[in-house]
């Protein structure tokens, strides 16, 4: 049943002044973080802070032109939306433009588009859309696949770019599944993978698979309460383990010490099927598919980490650790944002007058690293007041999203909130050495068109679907 509603009396006002105030801030932090003596004009489109005037003059029109589309398009076009943008990221990877070696740009002319940045929030729509249609089934291994296929699609093509910031944003999406239903053993089980990866970078394989093991039999003993039962597994590891050292060292001598173990937990698992079939002991078999499994996976991201990570991208990995120091090197965009951002102490040095800002001392300051200019400029006081900021705007959308009457909205709500999530701990953190510089824009704050439309329109497409949350009921 449709009920008539005046769109303009119904819009989150809060939501539209959060969004305004972190645009202007943005604009003025530009101007200062590319400031230049010769065209003191912040007007002047020869500079960016001109240009990014005139990107945000085009994202105000653009959420107005989302707020005056009827709230169904969004529904039932989300597919043809969604398509579209995966033909532009295919399309890109053939004939965009080469930037800092990813191919993740359209040229025309003066203007670039980045069509990643339109991607998340057709991904958005696609996944709405889908779950909507599948109302508390995630917990269905045919209804989950799909849906988790909808988000790694445009995060495998952005990653061929190779983008791998935007790539990573795209798994946030994992947080709305596990809003809608996933099981919170799939969550949970996500979490623990992201501390085993820091792990398995940290202490030596050997030693973390030993300790799994050992974990493993613990639990065993534990859930079962029998010691000869998990004494006489632990005598079959360590026997099978042994045969296989002692043939590897005199045979074979190139198996290594992660694969022995490996193989022999596949060989002790086949030799305990029968007790784990005959007794039912179903929590042993969860215990031993997730060692096998862990196993399994710090092998790959050991592989992955040292022959697919680019000699770059381990080495940021390798300074945030604190496993590398290079301040003149890899490490030098970390070292001179944490100079930046320690030198504004308390209040900071003023507008305009921040030295490693004026001095061009840390890269891509007008985008990646905007948040230095806040710290240098405005000190911690004025870090506080930006963080506060999007922590209010999130929480803002949280409830936005939690209010939500249909199915639709609130799906789409949480995509929104957790694309902006991401982009905020990740480059904030970034920007502090407390992630990986991977390379992601401040949302509403960094300079860029795609970024910032691409933002206006995730953000405007909510606030529409909320300003007639009572209109249609799906």
């Amino acid at each position: 049943m449709r009920r008539r509603i005046n769109i303009w009396n119904g819009i989150d006002k809060i939501s539209i002044l959060l969004f305004l105030a972190m645009v202007i801030m943005g604009w003025f932090n530009i101007y200062a973080a590319v400031y230049n003596e010769e065209h003191k004009y912040i007007f002047d489109l020869s500079q960016r802070y001109g240009k990014q005037f005139i990107w945000i003059l085009a994202a105000i029109l653009m959420a107005v032109f989302v707020v005056i589309i009827d709230t169904r398009f969004y529904l039932f076009f989300a597919w043809f939306i969604y398509a579209l943008l995966i033909f532009l990221l295919i399309l890109v990877l053939v004939i965009g433009k080469e930037v800092n070696g990813a191919r993740s740009w359209f040229e025309f002319g003066p203007v670039s588009l980045q069509p990643s940045e339109f991607a998340k929030f057709a991904t958005a729509l696609a996944l709405a859309g889908y779950l909507t249609n599948h109302k508390q089934e995630l917990a269905r291994l045919k209804i989950m696949i799909p849906a988790i296929a909808i988000i790694l699609l445009p995060a495998l093509l952005t990653a061929i770019q190779p983008d791998m910031g935007t790539t990573i944003v795209f798994f946030s999406f994992f947080i709305v599944l596990f809003r809608e239903g996933m099981s919170p053993y799939i969550f949970v089980s996500g979490l623990l993978m992201l501390v085993l990866f820091f792990l398995t970078l940290i202490i030596d394989n050997l030693y973390l698979e030993v300790a799994l093991v050992i974990l493993a039999f613990l639990l065993t003993w534990f859930a079962t309460k029998k010691m000869k039962l998990c004494l006489t597994g632990l005598g079959i590891f360590i026997l099978i383990s042994g045969i296989l050292f002692l043939a590897d060292h005199f045979v074979f001598k190139s198996l290594g010490n992660e694969l022995i173990i490996l193989i022999s937990l596949v060989l002790s698992g086949i030799t305990f099927s029968y007790h784990i079939y005959s007794r039912k002991a179903f929590g042993v078999l969860v215990i031993y598919l997730f060692l096998l499994g862990s196993v399994l996976y710090i092998n790959m991201v050991d592989f992955a980490f040292n022959n697919i990570l680019k000699p770059h991208q381990r080495e940021r990995v390798e300074i945030m650790l604190g496993f590398k120091s290079d301040p003149h090197g890899t490490g030098y965009n970390l070292n001179q944002s944490l100079i930046s951002i320690g030198s504004g102490g308390f209040s900071g040095k003023g507008y305009l007058q921040g030295t490693q800002t004026k001095f061009k001392f840390v890269p891509a300051q007008s985008t990646d690293f905007i948040f230095c200019t806040v710290g240098e400029e405005w000190g911690f006081l004025g870090s506080c007041a930006v963080v506060g900021l999007y922590l209010f705007f999130l929480l803002r959308l949280l409830l936005l999203a939690e209010r939500q009457r249909s199915t639709f909205s609130r799906i789409y709500g949480y995509g929104v909130l957790s694309i902006f999530f991401i982009h905020f701990f990740i480059n904030i953190g970034m920007a502090t050495g407390l992630v990986p510089v991977i390379g992601i824009p401040l949302p509403f704050f960094s300079y860029g068109g795609s970024s910032l439309w691409g933002f206006t329109i995730l953000l405007f497409i909510f606030l529409r679907l909320d300003a007639t949350r009572a209109e249609y009921l799906l």
